[in-house]
């Protein structure tokens, strides 16, 4: 009976062969540090170009000459009534484009509904295709003027992206996936709402914050169907020609378009489930 094969000792070492170190150093587990999902630059950057924007503008308002006609436009709580106003249209009118899209885009990734997807999403494609002027200006002739008028068409406006990207993120999901976890014995609503809305979150997310900066858009449309909103000073500003009104709306506009993309895009962060972040 032969002798067992004698197995080479590893040499110790300056005598080591080179090969033993390559070795060493391509197994050797070197620990990282977990990646920060929300750094410190996504937290300050934009508030502070928001602060140093408003500030800018509170100093060149306060620093010239008013005449009657703009003190009347920005006194009084006047703009602050007008901001709320628009905050309250955006709020709303994204909390029914959630309640609306969100199921409607989940139901037409389901077998039974599926063939019903592209005429839904080609239906929901022709609110956003038309002006929302125009949209808003049928609306009023059908519902006539109010803030629910307003609400109706921003709704219509913005039901698309989350709608679009819910039916996409669910799509994207590896059937596989879905399959596995029906084997392991889920439930239709246990997938759903444990493997396939978590793998979606990342562009259900996405569409949701499209939503809501074409809301804050839409909301200064909304002066024209009786919403009220930060379209008021804007058109006031246009008809009596009264630039810092017209600046006052445009500015706080846009910075409240920046501020709600700020905190949409950390919410996106928070929600988005570790490992499906971009790299």
């Amino acid at each position: 009976m032969s002798a067992p094969a004698k197995v080479p000792e590893r040499p110790e070492g300056p005598e080591r062969p080179e090969r033993f170190n390559d070795e060493a150093e391509s197994t050797a587990y070197v620990p990282t540090a977990p990646k920060r999902r929300i750094t410190w630059q996504k937290l300050v950057a934009v508030p502070l170009v928001v602060a140093v924007v408003l500030a800018a503008t509170i100093l060149w308002i306060t620093s010239i000459q008013l005449d009657s006609i703009a003190e009347n436009s920005l006194s009084g709580g006047n703009v602050q009534l007008r901001l709320w106003q628009s905050v309250r249209l955006t709020a709303i009118s994204t909390f029914w484009v959630l309640l609306i899209a969100l199921p409607v885009g989940i139901a037409l990734t389901r077998r039974r509904l599926t063939k019903a997807a592209p005429a839904v999403t080609a239906l929901a494609n022709i609110g956003q295709a038309t002006p929302a002027i125009g949209l808003l200006a049928l609306l009023v002739i059908w519902l006539g003027i109010g803030p629910s008028t307003a609400i109706t068409g921003m709704v219509i406006y913005a039901v698309l992206p989350v709608l679009s990207n819910t039916v996409a993120g669910l799509r994207a999901i590896d059937p596989d996936l879905v399959e596995a976890a029906r084997g392991i014995g889920m439930s239709a609503a246990g997938t759903l709402g444990r493997v396939e809305l978590p793998l979606a979150v990342p562009l259900i997310l996405a569409g949701v914050r499209t939503a809501l900066v074409l809301n804050v858009g839409t909301a200064t449309l909304a002066t024209f169907g009786g919403g009220g909103g930060l379209g008021d000073l804007i058109t006031s500003g246009i008809q009596t020609q009264r630039m810092p009104v017209l600046i006052i709306g445009s500015v706080l506009t846009v910075t409240l378009a920046l501020i709600i993309d700020w905190l949409a895009s950390l919410v996106e962060v928070v929600l988005t489930p570790r490992g499906l972040e971009d790299e």
